[in-house]
């Protein structure tokens, strides 16, 4: 990322209130809670804020960092405590700590990962990583986290940026590339379908997924209007700029991540 995008993201990101919750517990265990006072330096925040980190308090190291944030927005460190703020709201994410926002849930006789998705509005992947699953196998009467609060992913054509949401409050930015001459469509929709190392059907051609001229890289998040949605890139170098056909490009990585975490029927809001 360069310094001017970099800078955008950062700014983009103090207008909003950042984080995801303010209290969480653990299952099966509690981790110990650090206690954030006024007046700190910066210096003893950081302190503060990777002692957490250690304990597993991400959501309470969270708040630190985001603290830095706000208080030292001069400091060349800033970039990356904002960094490390998105970095612990997507380990939060995929750890087994339960907060406000999830619930855990005991499955019952005939309960599969796909109906328990389907019945909170999330998705298997996000099921699983938050539970350290490692395939599909559930026990009845084991209990699960299940992330409960809706997704939403707002995109700023002028700045390359998408952000995604978790009730309004931001947990990741990510830099992506968006449409040569205006092409990106502006306005709100919904994600209607999703793929994993989808096939390019180029106008009088079909790409397979596995070709280095595939376009798409290894997702697709295809919205109602046809032939526009999100997917990833076999050209990494073009994010950050205006130079897809219309898409919203970004990192096969990114895109893996974002995949994981939205369901069908997430929220898309495109603004110039």
């Amino acid at each position: 990322m360069n310094r001017r995008v970099a800078a955008v993201v950062v700014a983009c990101v103090l207008l909003v209130v950042v984080g995801i919750a303010l209290r969480a517990t653990v299952r099966p265990r509690q981790v110990s809670q650090g206690k954030i006072t006024g007046g700190d330096s910066a210096a003893a925040l950081l302190m503060q804020a990777k002692e957490l980190e250690s304990k597993n308090s991400f959501l309470e190291a969270t708040q630190i960092y985001q603290r830095l944030v706000s208080e030292y927005p001069a400091s060349k460190e800033t970039l990356n405590w904002q960094k490390k703020s998105e970095d612990l709201n997507i380990k939060l994410l995929f750890s087994p700590v339960v907060t406000p926002k999830s619930t855990l849930y005991e499955v019952k006789p005939g309960d599969t990962l796909t109906k328990i998705s389907k019945a909170f509005n999330t998705t298997v992947e996000l099921i699983k990583k938050g539970n350290n699953l490692a395939d599909d196998t559930i026990i009845p009467g084991r209990k699960l986290k299940v992330w409960t609060a809706p997704f939403t992913i707002f995109v700023d054509k002028s700045q390359n940026l998408l952000i995604l949401k978790n009730d309004d409050e931001i947990i990741k930015t990510y830099v992506v590339a968006t449409g040569a001459n205006n092409s990106t469509p502006i306005g709100t929709f919904k994600i209607t379908n999703k793929l994993q190392n989808p096939t390019w059907f180029k106008a009088g051609a079909v790409v397979a997924s596995d070709s280095p001229e595939n376009i798409l890289g290894s997702r697709w998040l295809g919205f109602e209007l046809a032939g526009y949605g999100i997917h990833g890139t076999t050209d990494p170098q073009s994010l950050g700029k205006q130079v897809t056909q219309g898409c919203v490009r970004m990192s096969n990585q990114d895109v893996e991540e974002l995949y994981s975490i939205v369901p069908v029927g997430t929220e898309v809001t495109i603004v110039d």
